[in-house]
């Protein structure tokens, strides 16, 4: 066998161990309702709810195990007949306000909403108090005599080119 048959057999190989991983990983397809309708519902709650595995993603949004089973408990209380509310406060209950993508300002939950715009000031006053510490860039020291002769002759070798 030659060295381009071996690159070739090695790269099929390549090609059907990373096919086979990525069919592996897919997994099943996340379980939606049979009626158009009620998955629209569940989507619209999903929406309102963290993923608390991933926590900058909705539920809808995240394909973490228990953002499914979120999913999941949520088709089930709306086909139990639960409103969005009820299902909501049972997420708050079972989770706290940080399960909520918007929680509702008050004082437990006062650093969710303010935390962010008090790091960003506390940064801006850091960078204020760098600046103000640096030293004054120094200024350049007179040239002597001695260095004005010596760039005097450096032109005139240079026949006054800079």
């Amino acid at each position: 066998m030659n060295l381009r048959h071996v690159f070739t057999v090695a790269a099929s190989v390549c090609c059907f161990i990373s096919a086979a991983v990525a069919q592996a990983q897919g997994g099943q397809a996340a379980p939606t309702a049979a009626d158009p309708a009620l998955e629209a519902r569940v989507m619209r709650i999903a929406e309102e709810l963290r993923c608390l595995v991933c926590q900058n993603e909705t539920i809808a949004a995240s394909n973490a195990e228990l953002a499914v089973d979120l999913r999941q408990q949520i088709r089930e209380q709306l086909s139990e007949g639960r409103s969005q509310s009820q299902i909501l406060d049972f997420m708050k209950q079972r989770y706290g306000d940080f399960v909520l993508y918007r929680p509702p300002l008050k004082a437990s939950t006062v650093l969710l909403w303010l935390g962010p715009f008090a790091l960003l000031l506390l940064a801006a006053f850091m960078l204020v108090q760098s600046i103000r510490r640096r030293d004054p860039q120094a200024e350049p020291a007179p040239l002597t005599a001695n260095d004005l002769q010596r760039a005097q002759r450096l032109l005139d070798e240079a026949g006054g080119r800079p």
